[in-house]
């Protein structure tokens, strides 16, 4: 039996890659304001299974899978829980509680003005970006072994 190549559709390919850098800068302005205005670390990190979709949509898995290396968001994923306590440690340093906001540094209603919740809230974003993207990752490939036992 000879096995088709599988041709993805050209306009969701296009469609794909004009949508995916609006979606990444948008996923980036939601981290970054987070401590300015609704929104943060973990609405910008749940955001992050709209560019695997989209990514798997307009161009397969294999390409999602090079795309978003699974190991890389598991290396990444530790890196920030990691960077995540060792900020919270920084309010015991202190003398404060842990993950209490210090070193203020910038002008308030500036980009950088909240101290150490907005380096808190950049790892929070990693950290559930990492996560989600791992999970759309493992969702979408169960789905594509399912898919091809049924076609078989």
């Amino acid at each position: 039996m000879q096995d088709k190549p599988v041709v993805k559709n050209v306009i969701a390919r296009c469609g794909c890659d004009r949508i995916l850098p609006l979606a990444s800068v948008y996923i980036l302005y939601i981290i970054l304001h987070g401590h300015l205005s609704p929104g943060g670390g973990f609405q910008g990190g749940v955001m992050m299974v709209a560019l695997v979709a989209l990514v798997a949509l307009g161009h397969g898995y294999e390409t999602t899978v090079q795309t978003f290396s699974y190991h890389l968001l598991h290396k990444t994923e530790g890196f920030a829980s990691i960077f995540y306590v060792a900020l919270g440690l920084l309010g015991v340093a202190a003398g404060a509680h842990f993950a209490q906001n210090v070193l203020y540094l910038g002008k308030i209603g500036s980009l950088y003005s909240a101290g150490t919740i907005f380096w808190m809230n950049v790892t929070v974003g990693i950290k559930v970006i990492t996560g989600v993207g791992s999970i759309a990752l493992l969702m979408l490939g169960i789905l594509r072994d399912a898919n091809e036992k049924e076609v078989k």
